[in-house]
Formats: structure tokens, C-alpha cells, sequence
């Protein structure tokens, strides 16, 4: 029987545990131009006994940020930060994979230079506030992508994603999940396009399949995943029939050979369970659980097969050496309420964020 505590091929690497630590939003970039700071390599490198780290996510361009002190992956200066962060990660023997997250609408023009405002597949608002300097604002009505702006966006995430690498990190996630701009275009809702980028499923599914692809070929298929969170309301987020939506979107990526699947699970288990069969590489899963915490007993969804790496969020923030703690049963910190909010993946250090 294979557990959470035996060793999984990922990326070219052989990870210690299935273990994940989750992407959580922290918003500590407080340098000039969105770099990291040195706070974040200590932070990372206590966490270095996960199998896997996913970083908390970086924009791919400056127009991607949603968030005050979010850090970028667009310009020569983040990527050297970046470097102390892995380099720090790798000398305590962990592996670390970037998260590349696009706000789109989720954001304000406050919180962007040279009068750029938030854009989006189509100029709908979002329902909602974000937290500024300024204090907490209006969603804005964003600028709606044209084609050639969609092209030049995936070839942002691509150049993200080979800066990342440059950068010392083993891999790319690719934020599909939680309202965001991937997540958008696969929303019935915040898509209202009538051209190849939305209507249909196929047109809904096309941008998150084509930015895979595009990082996929930029860093190769074996270092480039995706993470999704299906029929998840998070930023106004409405999506008809997610299950055919999902569906498309993995036979969609299955044949590149990403290194990962990273689910988000709602409330939808057998939908988990379908997507699981339909996605032949690792299949990574936050499960859903009451509370929106994930405790020790979801190890037991790689006993069973659900899961191939299990992903925590709230208890690695408390818990800095947590795969010891699991192995042994406890004891356990829990999070601080001042600094994670409301469920699994959400961090945060002054207002509250989901990443």
C-alpha cells in the first residue's frame, strides 16, 4: 500500500513524500518592483521537508497583479530575489515549484502603474472589494482582452515561466483556480465572448489549454502543471455545468504530460474521482473538508488511490516541520486566525487574500 510518506517521481526528481505545501498568497514583496524579499527564503527553506513546495503565486506581467507586495516573475531584478528563495529551499533538500498567478479583474488600477487598469476575457466587473493602500475597494469594470492582447498574454506566461526556471525553481504551476484570469475564461459567467476564446466549452477551455501548452513548451512538459478548482464561487465566479467544463479542460491537457494535476476540490467528490481517471500524470489534491483546513486524516486519500500527493495549506503556515508531525500524529500548532483566513489555501498578512 503505497502512503504519503513514500517517496513519488516528480519532475525529473525524486520527492521524499507526497506531501505538498500549497500556494498561500502572502504579500511580503515589499522591495521595489514586486521582488522577493530575504524574509521569504527563510520562510521557504523551514518548509523545505515537504515533498513538494508550491510558491505563492507571482504575476507573469505587471498588469497581473491583484494584490499590494505581490512578488512578479517578469523582470531581471525578481528573478535574482527568486534565486535566494530556491537556492535557500535546495540547500535545506527541498524541491520548489513557482506558481505563475494572473489576477485579471481581480485587482484595481491603484495597485498598477502608467494608468493600467485590470483586464479580463470580457468587461465584467466582478461582485466585491480588494484591499488597496488605500484601503478596501470596488472590483473596477476591467478592459476586455482582443485576440492579439490573449496572444501576448500567453506569451507572458511562457516568459514567466522560463524566468522561473532561470530563476532556480523546478517547475511551474499554472494558476487555473479561484476566480482568477485562467479561471475566468472557463467561467460561464465572467466569459461573455461570442468569438474562439469563449460561447462554446471548447472556446471557454481554449486560453487555460493554450497557456499550459505554451509553458509546456517553454520548460518542457515534465517541469509545467496545472491547478484547478472546480464549481469554486471564489471571486464571483459562476460556472454552468463545471463538470463538462472540467471534463474538456483535462482531455485538453492530458496529452502533454504535465508533471501535475492540482485539484481544489468543492463539494463534488466524484467529479475528483472522474478527473483522477482521466488524468494520467501525478494527481495532486486539496481535499475539501469541513472547516476548509486539511488535517492529517485526508493522508489516507493516497491510501485509497484518490490522490497520488495530498496539499496542505493553513497547517504548514503553523507548522513549519509538518511532515515530521504527521508521521508521528502531532502535536499540531493551529493557524492563527491573524494571519491565515477561512479555508486551506488562504494566507494572508494584512487582509485577507485566496491564492
Amino acid at each position: 500500500m503505497t502512503t504519503a510518506f513514500d517517496p513519488v517521481d516528480l519532475a525529473g526528481k525524486r520527492l521524499a513524500n507526497r506531501i505538498v505545501m500549497a500556494p498561500m498568497t502572502r504579500s511580503r514583496a515589499y522591495g521595489p518592483g514586486a521582488a522577493p524579499t530575504p524574509e521569504m527564503a527563510t520562510y521557504y527553506a523551514q518548509r523545505a521537508s515537504a515533498g513538494l513546495i508550491v510558491a505563492e503565486g507571482a504575476q507573469p506581467s505587471v498588469v497581473g497583479q491583484g494584490y499590494p507586495n505581490t512578488p512578479g516573475l517578469h523582470s531581471p531584478d525578481q528573478m535574482k530575489a527568486w534565486q535566494h528563495v530556491t537556492d535557500a529551499v535546495h540547500s535545506a533538500g527541498g524541491v520548489i515549484f513557482a506558481q505563475l498567478m494572473h489576477t485579471g479583474r481581480i485587482g484595481h488600477p491603484s495597485l498598477l502603474p502608467d494608468g493600467l487598469t485590470p483586464v479580463a476575457p470580457s468587461p465584467i466587473a466582478a461582485t466585491g472589494k480588494v484591499f488597496t493602500p488605500e484601503g478596501m475597494r470596488d472590483f473596477v469594470t476591467p478592459r476586455e482582452l482582443t485576440e492579439p492582447e490573449i496572444a501576448g498574454t500567453i506569451s507572458d506566461f511562457a516568459q514567466a515561466a522560463r524566468n522561473a526556471i532561470a530563476a532556480g525553481f523546478d517547475g511551474v504551476e499554472l494558476h487555473g483556480a479561484n476566480g482568477y484570469l485562467i479561471h475566468q475564461f472557463l467561467s460561464t459567467g465572467a466569459n461573455q465572448r461570442t468569438d474562439g476564446w469563449g460561447g462554446s466549452v471548447e472556446g471557454r477551455v481554449r486560453f487555460a489549454a493554450e497557456v499550459t501548452r505554451a509553458v509546456a513548451d517553454a520548460v518542457g512538459p515534465h517541469r509545467a502543471a496545472l491547478r484547478i478548482s472546480p464549481a469554486n464561487a471564489y471571486n464571483d465566479i459562476a460556472e454552468g455545468d463545471h463538470r463538462t467544463t472540467y471534463r474538456a479542460l483535462v482531455e485538453a491537457v492530458e496529452p502533454i504530460g504535465l508533471a501535475y494535476l492540482h485539484l481544489m476540490e468543492g463539494t463534488d467528490r466524484e467529479l475528483t474521482l472522474e478527473l483522477r481517471d482521466r488524468f494520467s500524470g501525478v494527481f495532486v489534491l486539496n481535499p475539501h473538508t469541513p472547516g476548509g483546513i486539511t488535517h492529517a486524516g485526508e493522508l489516507a486519500l493516497v491510501e485509497d488511490g484518490t490522490a497520488d500527493m495530498i496539499a496542505f495549506g493553513g497547517l504548514f503556515l503553523a507548522n513549519p516541520d509538518l511532515p515530521a508531525r504527521l508521521a508521528t500524529g502531532g502535536p499540531f500548532n493551529n493557524p492563527d486566525p491573524a494571519t491565515f483566513y477561512g479555508g486551506d489555501e488562504r494566507g494572508y498578512t494584512d487582509y485577507p487574500t485566496l491564492n
